[in-house]
């Protein structure tokens, strides 16, 4: 391990983005890949928030 390697910024860590993170250390390809990250992750929890929508109006016209 060299003497200066903490001044190397870390790279971004797939599953490991944090809301109101510093990104000033970032360079422009891991904020291009945090957006990437960040736009599938709304992606995914649109998803679930269909998919629970569609369960709740299915049981919501059983108990009709």
């Amino acid at each position: 391990m060299s003497l200066f390697d903490e001044d190397v910024p870390k790279k971004l860590e797939t599953g490991k983005i944090t809301v109101g993170e510093e990104l000033s250390s970032l360079s422009e390809e891991d904020l291009t890949e945090r957006i990437s990250a960040l736009e599938a992750e709304i992606n995914r929890t649109q998803q679930e928030l269909e998919q629970r929508s569609t369960i709740r109006d299915a049981a919501n016209s059983v108990f009709r």
